[in-house]
């Protein structure tokens, strides 16, 4: 099953994919695709719902992020050893962890804005893993069965705030528009093994990033089963899991992006975003 979200910013209603890719309109049934509408039982119920008999959405209306009332935007560095080399960076012995502003969330389509006094925003194509139920001290063993599914993240990055501007990461990674989501929430019934998913990310129609999450150093239930040994996740908390080589910062030269460029990027089974880089307001 994949979920949406469609509408204007701040009104999203939530959706549902059909057979024939059109959207059908869920608002009379769930208020949102987030919190316990993410439980294992809640997608049971949207699953047994013959989707044609729901509204059809007309046009091509706007996605939001697939998934809403992020209370907690979770991403794991270095996480793929190309990348961590291509960094300059060596490859961690537990995973690297930092979080991503939740404001800086939008749809996987929206436009992505060069932060005032930017250098060095980039780019990185990563797969998203939604939390489906309060998760603590979850092992590996049992950490997939907490997942409601997968979705495509921008990681975007401004490189100079988040490695010359001294403290975290954060300050690189939380501009506003730096987490498109989306366009769809996969169902993790839909997604065999999430270390088997390519993926690739294009500016301007050249692929910089060609990769596979078969080379993640930790998989998705060892990020899962890490994080939740230090603090509990809770339904619709995000995990972003790391972005394999071809980012902008380990180009030669370094390349960067800049307004008038356009982004695609996508994941095998988990569709495609499309954004166009402009100035920040």
């Amino acid at each position: 099953m994949k979920l949406l979200r469609f509408g204007p910013v701040g009104a999203e209603k939530p959706g549902l994919l059909d057979a024939d890719d059109n959207i059908r309109d869920l608002s009379a049934i769930v208020s949102d695709v987030s919190g316990a509408v993410l439980s294992d039982a809640r997608l049971a119920e949207l699953r047994r719902i013959d989707p044609t008999a729901l509204p059809l959405v007309e046009g091509n209306p706007r996605l939001g992020a697939c998934v809403g009332q992020v209370g907690k935007f979770i991403c794991i560095g270095l996480n793929y050893a190309d990348h961590a080399a291509e960094s300059g960076m060596a490859l961690p012995e537990e995973p690297v962890i930092f979080f991503k502003a939740t404001s800086a969330i939008c749809g996987p389509n929206d436009n992505v804005e060069i932060p005032r006094t930017s250098v060095k925003t980039d780019w990185e194509v990563e797969l998203g893993v939604v939390i489906g139920k309060p998760t603590k001290y979850v092992s590996v063993e049992n950490a997939l069965d907490h997942v409601a599914g997968y979705c495509v993240v921008n990681d975007l990055s401004e490189r100079d705030f988040q490695l010359h501007r001294s403290g975290q990461w954060v300050k690189g990674k939380s501009c506003d528009t730096f987490g498109p989501i989306g366009p769809w929430l996969v169902t993790r019934d839909e997604v065999a093994d999430p270390q088997a998913l390519d993926m690739y990310l294009e500016v301007n129609g050249h692929c910089y990033q060609n990769g596979s999450t078969t080379t993640m150093h930790f998989g998705v239930a060892t990020v899962i089963s890490h994080l939740s040994q230090f603090m509990s996740l809770q339904p619709g908390d995000v995990i972003s899991t790391g972005t394999p080589p071809g980012v902008g910062m380990g180009q030669t030269p370094e390349t960067y992006l800049k307004p008038g460029d356009k982004i695609e990027l996508g994941i095998s089974g988990l569709g495609v975003q499309k954004q166009n880089v402009v100035d920040s307001e």
